[in-house]
Protein backbone atom coordinates (compact mmCIF):
# COMPACT_ATOMS: atom_id res chain seq x y z
CA UNK A 1 0.00 0.00 0.00
CA UNK A 2 1.51 3.31 -0.90
CA UNK A 3 2.29 5.77 1.85
CA UNK A 4 0.24 9.11 1.72
CA UNK A 5 2.37 11.73 3.27
CA UNK A 6 1.01 13.47 6.58
CA UNK A 7 0.65 16.09 7.79
CA UNK A 8 -1.99 17.60 4.90
CA UNK A 9 -0.13 19.19 2.00
CA UNK A 10 -1.09 22.56 0.75
CA UNK A 11 1.34 22.17 -2.47
CA UNK A 12 4.20 19.32 -4.06
CA UNK A 13 6.68 20.81 -5.63
CA UNK A 14 7.93 18.80 -8.50
CA UNK A 15 11.70 19.60 -9.19
CA UNK A 16 14.54 20.01 -6.98
CA UNK A 17 16.64 22.51 -8.98
CA UNK A 18 16.47 26.26 -8.26
CA UNK A 19 13.52 27.10 -9.36
CA UNK A 20 11.37 24.81 -7.30
CA UNK A 21 13.46 25.59 -4.20
CA UNK A 22 12.40 29.18 -4.36
CA UNK A 23 8.88 28.03 -5.29
CA UNK A 24 9.19 25.45 -2.04
CA UNK A 25 10.85 28.71 0.02
CA UNK A 26 8.24 31.41 -0.66
CA UNK A 27 5.64 29.10 -0.46
CA UNK A 28 6.55 27.46 3.02
CA UNK A 29 7.67 31.70 3.83
CA UNK A 30 3.57 32.25 3.14
CA UNK A 31 3.00 29.17 6.06
CA UNK A 32 1.99 26.53 3.19
CA UNK A 33 2.82 23.01 4.11
CA UNK A 34 5.42 21.83 1.09
CA UNK A 35 6.81 18.71 -0.74
CA UNK A 36 9.36 18.86 -2.93
CA UNK A 37 9.66 15.85 -4.86
CA UNK A 38 12.98 14.96 -7.68
CA UNK A 39 13.69 11.89 -9.25
CA UNK A 40 17.44 12.49 -8.44
CA UNK A 41 19.48 14.83 -5.97
CA UNK A 42 18.97 18.21 -5.02
CA UNK A 43 20.31 20.64 -8.50
CA UNK A 44 21.05 17.38 -10.38
CA UNK A 45 19.24 18.47 -13.81
CA UNK A 46 20.28 22.21 -15.17
CA UNK A 47 20.88 23.89 -12.16
CA UNK A 48 24.12 21.65 -11.30
CA UNK A 49 25.07 22.02 -14.83
CA UNK A 50 24.59 25.98 -14.73
CA UNK A 51 27.00 28.90 -14.23
CA UNK A 52 24.69 30.95 -11.72
CA UNK A 53 23.98 34.18 -13.80
CA UNK A 54 22.01 36.72 -12.66
CA UNK A 55 21.44 39.04 -15.69
CA UNK A 56 19.52 41.61 -16.84
CA UNK A 57 21.81 42.94 -19.77
CA UNK A 58 20.84 39.94 -22.26
CA UNK A 59 17.29 40.98 -22.15
CA UNK A 60 15.33 43.18 -24.41
CA UNK A 61 12.24 44.84 -22.99
CA UNK A 62 9.10 43.06 -22.17
CA UNK A 63 7.70 39.91 -19.87
CA UNK A 64 10.70 38.45 -19.21
CA UNK A 65 12.90 41.19 -18.49
CA UNK A 66 10.58 42.14 -15.92
CA UNK A 67 10.47 39.20 -14.33
CA UNK A 68 14.37 39.20 -14.10
CA UNK A 69 14.24 43.24 -12.67
CA UNK A 70 12.22 41.61 -9.66
CA UNK A 71 14.72 38.63 -9.55
CA UNK A 72 17.59 41.26 -9.13
CA UNK A 73 15.84 42.68 -5.96
CA UNK A 74 14.81 39.62 -4.57
CA UNK A 75 18.20 37.93 -4.92
CA UNK A 76 19.70 40.77 -3.24
CA UNK A 77 17.87 40.23 -0.14
CA UNK A 78 18.51 36.13 -0.36
CA UNK A 79 21.85 37.18 -0.48
CA UNK A 80 21.37 39.40 2.74
CA UNK A 81 20.03 35.91 4.55
CA UNK A 82 21.86 33.04 2.99
CA UNK A 83 25.13 34.62 3.33
CA UNK A 84 28.04 34.66 1.72
CA UNK A 85 27.00 30.42 1.86
CA UNK A 86 25.66 30.71 -1.69
CA UNK A 87 28.81 32.94 -3.43
CA UNK A 88 26.27 35.49 -4.10
CA UNK A 89 28.43 38.44 -6.05
CA UNK A 90 27.21 41.69 -7.45
CA UNK A 91 29.89 42.00 -9.70
CA UNK A 92 28.27 43.50 -12.74
CA UNK A 93 28.56 42.59 -16.46
CA UNK A 94 30.65 43.87 -19.21
CA UNK A 95 29.02 43.53 -22.95
CA UNK A 96 31.73 43.88 -25.31
CA UNK A 97 31.66 45.14 -29.18
CA UNK A 98 34.69 43.95 -31.34
CA UNK A 99 33.72 46.55 -34.05
CA UNK A 100 31.94 50.20 -34.54
CA UNK A 101 28.79 48.49 -35.37
CA UNK A 102 28.41 46.40 -32.96
CA UNK A 103 28.81 48.97 -30.86
CA UNK A 104 26.17 50.93 -32.30
CA UNK A 105 23.68 47.86 -31.62
CA UNK A 106 24.68 47.82 -27.93
CA UNK A 107 23.86 51.66 -27.71
CA UNK A 108 20.54 51.15 -29.17
CA UNK A 109 19.70 47.99 -27.50
CA UNK A 110 21.06 49.47 -24.02
CA UNK A 111 18.90 52.69 -24.71
CA UNK A 112 15.75 50.23 -24.96
CA UNK A 113 16.36 48.65 -21.96
CA UNK A 114 16.94 52.09 -20.17
CA UNK A 115 13.27 52.68 -19.95
CA UNK A 116 12.44 49.56 -18.95
CA UNK A 117 14.83 50.35 -15.21
CA UNK A 118 17.58 48.96 -16.47
CA UNK A 119 21.02 50.47 -15.98
CA UNK A 120 23.42 50.71 -18.67
CA UNK A 121 26.61 52.74 -18.63
CA UNK A 122 28.84 52.94 -21.79
CA UNK A 123 32.33 52.27 -22.15
CA UNK A 124 34.61 53.70 -24.76
CA UNK A 125 37.31 51.53 -25.95
CA UNK A 126 40.19 53.54 -24.07
CA UNK A 127 38.25 52.82 -20.56
CA UNK A 128 37.49 49.30 -21.17
CA UNK A 129 40.93 47.95 -20.06
CA UNK A 130 40.45 49.66 -16.77
CA UNK A 131 37.54 47.58 -15.75
CA UNK A 132 38.91 44.65 -17.30
CA UNK A 133 43.19 45.10 -17.56
CA UNK A 134 43.22 41.34 -19.78
CA UNK A 135 40.43 42.28 -22.07
CA UNK A 136 42.10 42.25 -25.37
CA UNK A 137 42.68 45.53 -26.75
CA UNK A 138 41.44 45.60 -30.35
CA UNK A 139 37.89 46.27 -28.85
CA UNK A 140 35.31 49.06 -29.95
CA UNK A 141 33.33 49.38 -26.72
CA UNK A 142 30.85 47.66 -24.44
CA UNK A 143 28.41 48.50 -22.00
CA UNK A 144 28.78 48.13 -18.26
CA UNK A 145 25.48 46.43 -16.53
CA UNK A 146 26.08 46.74 -12.39
CA UNK A 147 22.86 45.26 -11.48
CA UNK A 148 24.35 41.66 -13.32
CA UNK A 149 25.51 39.49 -10.75
CA UNK A 150 26.60 35.84 -9.93
CA UNK A 151 25.96 32.81 -7.63
CA UNK A 152 27.11 29.51 -7.52
CA UNK A 153 23.65 27.58 -8.40
CA UNK A 154 23.92 24.15 -6.86
CA UNK A 155 24.55 26.21 -3.22
CA UNK A 156 21.52 28.22 -4.23
CA UNK A 157 19.27 25.45 -4.97
CA UNK A 158 20.13 23.59 -1.63
CA UNK A 159 20.51 26.83 0.75
CA UNK A 160 16.73 27.68 -0.86
CA UNK A 161 16.10 24.46 0.05
CA UNK A 162 17.47 24.16 3.74
CA UNK A 163 15.94 27.50 4.75
CA UNK A 164 12.01 26.09 3.31
CA UNK A 165 12.68 22.62 5.04
CA UNK A 166 13.33 25.13 8.71
CA UNK A 167 10.03 26.40 7.59
CA UNK A 168 8.58 23.09 7.60
CA UNK A 169 9.01 21.90 3.81
CA UNK A 170 9.90 18.07 3.38
CA UNK A 171 12.57 16.92 0.56
CA UNK A 172 12.01 13.41 -1.24
CA UNK A 173 15.02 12.68 -3.43
CA UNK A 174 15.18 9.70 -5.79
CA UNK A 175 11.53 9.01 -6.76
CA UNK A 176 10.06 9.62 -10.38
CA UNK A 177 6.10 11.20 -9.72
CA UNK A 178 4.64 9.10 -11.72
CA UNK A 179 1.28 10.38 -11.37
CA UNK A 180 -0.77 12.80 -11.58
CA UNK A 181 -4.19 11.96 -9.67
CA UNK A 182 -7.06 14.18 -10.43
CA UNK A 183 -10.57 14.48 -9.22
CA UNK A 184 -14.03 14.06 -11.25
CA UNK A 185 -13.84 17.30 -12.08
CA UNK A 186 -10.65 17.44 -13.08
CA UNK A 187 -8.75 19.11 -10.62
CA UNK A 188 -5.63 18.37 -8.65
CA UNK A 189 -5.56 16.00 -5.50
CA UNK A 190 -1.97 15.05 -5.79
CA UNK A 191 0.90 12.82 -7.37
CA UNK A 192 1.83 9.59 -7.12
CA UNK A 193 5.38 8.16 -7.25
CA UNK A 194 7.09 4.84 -6.99
CA UNK A 195 7.36 4.58 -2.88
CA UNK A 196 4.33 7.11 -1.86
CA UNK A 197 0.77 9.04 -2.45
CA UNK A 198 1.53 13.10 -1.71
CA UNK A 199 -1.65 14.40 -1.40
CA UNK A 200 -2.38 18.34 -1.79
CA UNK A 201 -5.22 20.50 -3.60
CA UNK A 202 -1.86 22.01 -6.06
CA UNK A 203 0.93 20.85 -7.52
CA UNK A 204 3.89 22.71 -9.48
CA UNK A 205 5.84 22.00 -12.22
CA UNK A 206 9.13 22.75 -11.80
CA UNK A 207 10.44 19.80 -13.73
CA UNK A 208 13.05 21.59 -15.45
CA UNK A 209 13.71 19.90 -19.00
CA UNK A 210 11.26 17.41 -17.97
CA UNK A 211 8.64 20.05 -17.68
CA UNK A 212 6.65 18.48 -21.24
CA UNK A 213 6.66 15.55 -19.76
CA UNK A 214 5.47 16.28 -16.27
CA UNK A 215 2.47 18.43 -17.92
CA UNK A 216 1.87 15.63 -19.71
CA UNK A 217 1.00 13.33 -17.08
CA UNK A 218 -1.69 15.73 -15.96
CA UNK A 219 -3.24 15.71 -19.32
CA UNK A 220 -1.52 19.24 -20.79
CA UNK A 221 0.66 19.97 -23.33
CA UNK A 222 3.58 22.20 -22.79
CA UNK A 223 6.68 21.97 -25.20
CA UNK A 224 9.49 22.22 -23.50
CA UNK A 225 13.09 21.19 -25.75
CA UNK A 226 16.42 20.78 -24.26
CA UNK A 227 19.12 23.13 -25.66
CA UNK A 228 22.10 21.43 -24.43
CA UNK A 229 25.52 23.62 -23.63
CA UNK A 230 28.91 23.17 -22.62
CA UNK A 231 30.86 25.40 -19.40
CA UNK A 232 34.88 25.12 -19.17
CA UNK A 233 36.42 25.53 -16.58
CA UNK A 234 39.94 26.37 -15.88
CA UNK A 235 42.68 25.99 -13.59
CA UNK A 236 42.49 27.90 -10.71
CA UNK A 237 43.90 31.29 -11.26
CA UNK A 238 44.28 34.56 -9.65
CA UNK A 239 41.15 37.23 -9.81
CA UNK A 240 41.98 37.97 -13.82
CA UNK A 241 38.57 38.32 -14.79
CA UNK A 242 36.46 40.85 -12.48
CA UNK A 243 32.88 41.22 -14.26
CA UNK A 244 30.90 39.07 -16.29
CA UNK A 245 32.02 39.43 -19.84
CA UNK A 246 30.52 38.35 -22.81
CA UNK A 247 30.52 39.28 -26.73
CA UNK A 248 27.34 41.14 -28.25
CA UNK A 249 26.65 38.37 -30.00
CA UNK A 250 25.87 36.30 -27.18
CA UNK A 251 22.25 38.42 -26.75
CA UNK A 252 21.09 37.37 -30.48
CA UNK A 253 21.97 33.44 -29.22
CA UNK A 254 19.75 33.97 -26.43
CA UNK A 255 17.37 35.15 -28.60
CA UNK A 256 17.62 32.63 -31.43
CA UNK A 257 15.48 29.85 -32.13
CA UNK A 258 17.70 27.68 -34.09
CA UNK A 259 18.34 24.41 -33.52
CA UNK A 260 21.74 24.37 -34.62
CA UNK A 261 25.12 24.79 -32.62
CA UNK A 262 25.31 28.08 -31.62
CA UNK A 263 28.55 29.57 -30.09
CA UNK A 264 29.61 33.22 -28.40
CA UNK A 265 32.44 34.10 -25.61
CA UNK A 266 31.45 34.31 -22.00
CA UNK A 267 33.80 34.47 -19.35
CA UNK A 268 34.05 35.14 -15.90
CA UNK A 269 36.21 34.30 -12.39
CA UNK A 270 34.76 32.49 -9.66
CA UNK A 271 35.71 32.89 -6.10
CA UNK A 272 37.41 30.11 -5.93
CA UNK A 273 39.63 30.57 -8.93
CA UNK A 274 38.68 28.45 -11.37
CA UNK A 275 37.25 31.01 -14.83
CA UNK A 276 34.34 29.73 -16.20
CA UNK A 277 33.89 29.71 -20.31
CA UNK A 278 31.25 29.12 -21.99
CA UNK A 279 28.30 29.48 -23.96
CA UNK A 280 26.97 27.07 -26.71
CA UNK A 281 23.93 26.20 -27.40
CA UNK A 282 22.20 23.27 -29.84
CA UNK A 283 18.87 21.47 -29.99
CA UNK A 284 19.86 17.57 -29.82
CA UNK A 285 17.63 15.70 -27.73
CA UNK A 286 19.21 14.57 -24.51
CA UNK A 287 22.57 13.42 -26.20
CA UNK A 288 25.42 13.82 -23.64
CA UNK A 289 27.54 13.45 -26.02
CA UNK A 290 31.12 14.99 -25.63
CA UNK A 291 31.83 17.79 -28.42
CA UNK A 292 35.10 18.85 -29.02
CA UNK A 293 34.44 20.82 -31.76
CA UNK A 294 32.17 22.79 -28.91
CA UNK A 295 34.88 22.95 -26.56
CA UNK A 296 37.48 24.07 -29.21
CA UNK A 297 35.14 26.84 -30.40
CA UNK A 298 34.73 28.40 -27.15
CA UNK A 299 38.28 28.10 -25.94
CA UNK A 300 39.42 30.07 -29.00
CA UNK A 301 36.45 32.63 -28.64
CA UNK A 302 37.46 32.81 -25.19
CA UNK A 303 41.35 33.17 -25.87
CA UNK A 304 40.11 36.11 -28.69
CA UNK A 305 38.34 38.21 -25.77
CA UNK A 306 40.75 37.50 -22.85
CA UNK A 307 44.59 36.67 -24.54
CA UNK A 308 45.99 35.91 -21.28
CA UNK A 309 43.95 32.38 -21.29
CA UNK A 310 45.36 30.87 -23.94
CA UNK A 311 48.08 29.24 -22.13
CA UNK A 312 45.62 28.40 -19.61
CA UNK A 313 44.83 24.95 -18.73
CA UNK A 314 41.08 23.69 -18.62
CA UNK A 315 40.97 21.29 -16.39
CA UNK A 316 37.29 19.94 -16.94
CA UNK A 317 34.23 20.97 -18.98
CA UNK A 318 30.60 19.90 -18.24
CA UNK A 319 27.12 19.98 -19.76
CA UNK A 320 23.40 20.24 -19.70
CA UNK A 321 20.25 20.92 -21.40
CA UNK A 322 18.18 24.37 -20.93
CA UNK A 323 14.50 23.44 -20.94
CA UNK A 324 13.90 25.92 -24.08
CA UNK A 325 10.25 26.56 -25.05
CA UNK A 326 9.54 28.46 -28.68
CA UNK A 327 9.38 31.44 -27.83
CA UNK A 328 11.72 32.06 -25.36
CA UNK A 329 9.72 32.72 -22.19
CA UNK A 330 8.74 30.84 -19.28
CA UNK A 331 5.46 28.92 -18.32
CA UNK A 332 4.82 30.73 -14.82
CA UNK A 333 1.73 30.24 -13.03
CA UNK A 334 -1.48 28.90 -12.62
CA UNK A 335 -2.89 26.13 -16.13
CA UNK A 336 -6.11 27.53 -16.48
CA UNK A 337 -6.49 23.58 -18.11
CA UNK A 338 -6.27 21.70 -14.96
CA UNK A 339 -7.17 23.48 -11.61
CA UNK A 340 -4.57 23.46 -8.84
CA UNK A 341 -1.79 23.03 -11.47
CA UNK A 342 0.72 25.41 -11.81
CA UNK A 343 3.96 25.80 -13.80
CA UNK A 344 7.76 27.08 -13.32
CA UNK A 345 9.53 25.57 -15.97
CA UNK A 346 10.84 26.17 -19.39
CA UNK A 347 13.18 29.27 -18.57
CA UNK A 348 16.15 27.74 -20.87
CA UNK A 349 19.08 29.50 -19.17
CA UNK A 350 17.67 32.15 -17.68
CA UNK A 351 16.27 29.90 -15.01
CA UNK A 352 18.99 30.29 -12.16
CA UNK A 353 18.46 34.72 -12.68
CA UNK A 354 14.72 34.26 -12.52
CA UNK A 355 14.19 31.61 -9.91
CA UNK A 356 13.24 33.99 -6.91
CA UNK A 357 10.75 35.75 -8.79
CA UNK A 358 9.01 32.73 -10.30
CA UNK A 359 9.12 31.64 -6.74
CA UNK A 360 7.48 34.43 -5.21
CA UNK A 361 4.82 34.79 -8.06
CA UNK A 362 3.89 31.27 -8.29
CA UNK A 363 3.96 30.99 -3.85
CA UNK A 364 1.16 34.56 -4.58
CA UNK A 365 -1.15 32.62 -6.57
CA UNK A 366 -1.27 29.61 -4.57
CA UNK A 367 -2.09 31.97 -1.38
CA UNK A 368 -4.79 33.83 -3.51
CA UNK A 369 -2.73 37.24 -3.69
CA UNK A 370 -2.60 38.98 -6.48
CA UNK A 371 1.20 38.58 -8.38
CA UNK A 372 2.84 41.55 -8.53
CA UNK A 373 2.40 41.48 -12.44
CA UNK A 374 0.37 40.21 -15.31
CA UNK A 375 1.62 36.90 -15.78
CA UNK A 376 -0.39 36.58 -19.17
CA UNK A 377 2.60 36.28 -21.17
CA UNK A 378 3.79 33.25 -19.59
CA UNK A 379 0.32 31.18 -19.37
CA UNK A 380 1.22 27.34 -19.85
CA UNK A 381 -2.07 27.57 -22.43
CA UNK A 382 -0.11 29.82 -25.05
CA UNK A 383 1.22 27.02 -26.96
CA UNK A 384 -1.45 25.19 -30.04
CA UNK A 385 -1.80 21.30 -28.84
CA UNK A 386 0.58 19.43 -30.97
Amino acid sequence: MPKTWRPPLDVVVVGAGVVGAACAYYAARAGLAVAVVDRGPVAGGTTGAGEGNLLVSDKEPGPELDLALLSTRLWRELAGELGAAVEYEAKGGLVVAQAAAGQEALRAFAARQAAAGVVAEEVPAERLRELEPHLSPGMAGGFHYPQDAQVQPALAAAHLLRAARRMGAELITGEIVRTVRRGADGAVLGVGTDRRRLDAPAVVNAAGTWGGEFAALAGVHLPVLPRRGFVLVTEPLPRIVRHKVYAADYVANVASGSAGLETSAVVEGTPGGPVLIGASRERVGFDRTLSREVLRRLAAQAAELFPVLADVAVMRAYRGFRPYLPDHLPAVGADPRVPGLYHACGHEGAGIGLAPATGLLIAEQLTGKQPEFDLTPFRADRFPAA
